[in-house]
């Protein structure tokens, strides 16, 4: 039986990483909630080709075993030196916003990203970048409860205080928590696509896609009684991507009042009704420019889009590319026994 390869994407904005060596930074008393997503979603096999997605490994800050939080203790693969010949490095969390990195993790990390080392960081992870210096003059983010204390200690970062995670290129942040998860497969979908993000999502039993510019904290408060579940709702809008969207006719069909609606569509997927659909929209797009060979036309008129100029549009606003060039970075993927 025939399995697709999987292989690296590329494209202007977003180059692939050098390679698929993706090296995993651990430090005494470490962050295991995003030290463990890290490890879910890049340590695992893809479920249809059998193959990993990257070649993990550990390096630790510290020699020898050390300790984890929750009383973890880890052995590791090796020390900073691994990160010499990685094509990413993720840095999951830090022990604390107050705590230094150490002259040699710095030297460490700055030497990698002049040679061409993708960099991402989860949570309080991006401190550590800053004192590098290494989000001088970029879009960056980290936990809300420490977005402030990120612009005050580093003047020259353009702090994005309420994103869930930023993609600069080269350098990528991330808030904590979930918003690990969502900056993971973020990467997984830009360096393989969605199907094989969608793949990923689905074996972490998670969303699989949330954007960056989403909001950290989505207020959802406990209703006192039982509300109408917005799912089926759109589920049935992300089957009819081209019927226009009338916010009135749609609070029709959840029973509520047009404000009732777009406050209860907000909580539950902390955007608007328009936002979310051009999300929806372009995952499709994005889709069936991957797996298939219609023309420029038939896509943007299957993903909802009705013409090409609209969709070539958002391309280049959300994605900073052209659906050309997106199916150009599948063209290379071969089959192999």
């Amino acid at each position: 039986m025939q399995k697709a390869a999987l292989t690296l994407m590329s494209s202007p904005r977003n180059p692939a990483p050098r390679n698929r060596r993706l090296v995993l930074l651990a430090y005494e008393c470490l962050c295991t909630f995003e030290f463990g997503t890290a490890v879910e979603a890049f340590g695992r096999a893809d479920e249809i080709t059998g193959e990993p997605l990257y070649d993990l490994a550990v390096a630790s800050v510290e020699e020898g075993t050390f300790g984890a939080q929750g009383g973890v203790r880890l052995v590791v693969d090796g020390g900073l030196e691994l990160l010499e010949d990685a094509g990413t490095i993720v840095i999951p969390g830090w022990r604390s916003i107050h705590e230094p990195a150490s002259d040699r993790l710095i030297a460490a990390l700055q030497k990698a990203h002049s040679n061409g080392t993708r960099i991402v960081s989860i949570c309080a992870g991006s401190f550590v970048l800053g004192a590098a210096g290494l989000l001088d003059g970029k879009r960056a983010t980290a936990h809300w409860n420490s977005t402030d204390v990120l612009a005050q200690r580093f003047p020259k970062v353009q702090v994005e205080h309420g994103m869930i995670y930023v993609d600069e290129g080269s350098i990528i942040t991330s808030a904590g928590g979930a918003a690990g998860v969502d900056l993971c497969l973020h990467l997984i979908r830009r360096d393989y696509g969605i199907e094989v993000a969608n793949r990923t999502a689905r074996r972490m039993v998670t969303p699989p896609l949330r954007e960056g510019n989403q909001a950290q904290l989505i207020q959802q408060p406990v209703p006192r009684h039982p509300a109408k579940t917005l799912a089926p709702l759109l589920d049935d809008l992300r089957s009819h991507l081209n019927t226009p969207m009338v916010i009135d006719q749609l609070a029709a069909q959840a029973g509520m009042s047009r404000r009732t609606f777009l406050r209860r569509f907000h909580d539950a997927t902390g955007t608007t009704p328009g936002e979310w659909m051009l999300s929806v929209r372009l995952e499709k797009a994005c889709a069936l420019l991957e797996n298939g060979t219609l023309s420029i036309d038939r896509v943007a008129e299957q993903a909802g889009f009705g013409s090409p100029e609209t969709l070539r549009h958002h391309f280049r606003q959300r994605l900073g590319t052209t659906p050309t060039q997106w199916r150009k970075g599948f063209v290379e993927r071969d089959l192999v026994g």
